[in-house]
């Protein structure tokens, strides 16, 4: 493939994605594929934690490149913030169905558990009723205390890939995680 001689008024992704856009170039694409393939590799690992759920998150990424190519604005950012945008999305997406998957999982092995020979119907209830009430309590946080608390539970991801995943400061992510928490101590206490 040969990319176009660089003008002094756009860099080569921006020529690669006009071309993309205006002619549905696919070697243009591939182009772009191949420019960015390992950073997107990398944020999406950061997210997901598995070389299979990487895969798939950066496969379904670019094919969603492709099919929204038109959606692209060059005046709201470059090429590159775009796609790494959509590679983060679908590495979230991604992740939360494993991780919904991994916690639907638990909670059969938990039920088995309490519900093996000497089982109180009693306490199953109990589990399924604080279970029902801390989510519940979540719900009630702010988003963006409730989005950190979930990625840090249920994403299973440390405070720097949090700051990384939502760009902003580690002490922004700690900040809310710590408020968030006090929270629902505090209605758990009450």
């Amino acid at each position: 493939m040969s990319e176009p001689a660089i003008s002094s008024a756009s860099s080569i992704p921006d020529q690669l994605m006009r071309r993309v856009q205006g002619d549905d170039d696919d070697v243009a694409f591939a182009g772009l594929v191949e420019r960015y393939s390992a950073k997107a590799h990398r944020l999406a690992h950061s997210i997901c934690h598995d070389d299979d759920g990487t895969d798939l998150a950066v496969q379904e990424a670019f094919a969603s490149m492709w099919t929204s190519r038109a959606t692209y604005r060059a005046s709201r950012g470059g090429v590159e913030t775009w796609m790494m945008s959509i590679v983060r999305h679908r590495a979230i997406a991604v992740a939360r169905g494993d991780a919904l998957r991994a916690s639907r999982t638990a909670r059969v092995v938990e039920f088995d558990r309490l519900l093996g020979e000497d089982a109180d119907v009693a306490d199953v209830a109990l589990v399924a009723e604080d279970t029902d009430r801390l989510r519940g309590l979540l719900l009630r946080l702010p988003a963006t205390q409730r989005e950190v608390i979930g990625l840090a539970f249920y994403g299973e991801l440390t405070h720097r890939e949090i700051s990384e995943h939502l760009g902003l400061p580690p002490g922004t992510i700690k900040g809310r995680m710590r408020l968030g928490l006090e929270k629902l101590r505090a209605e758990i206490d009450s």
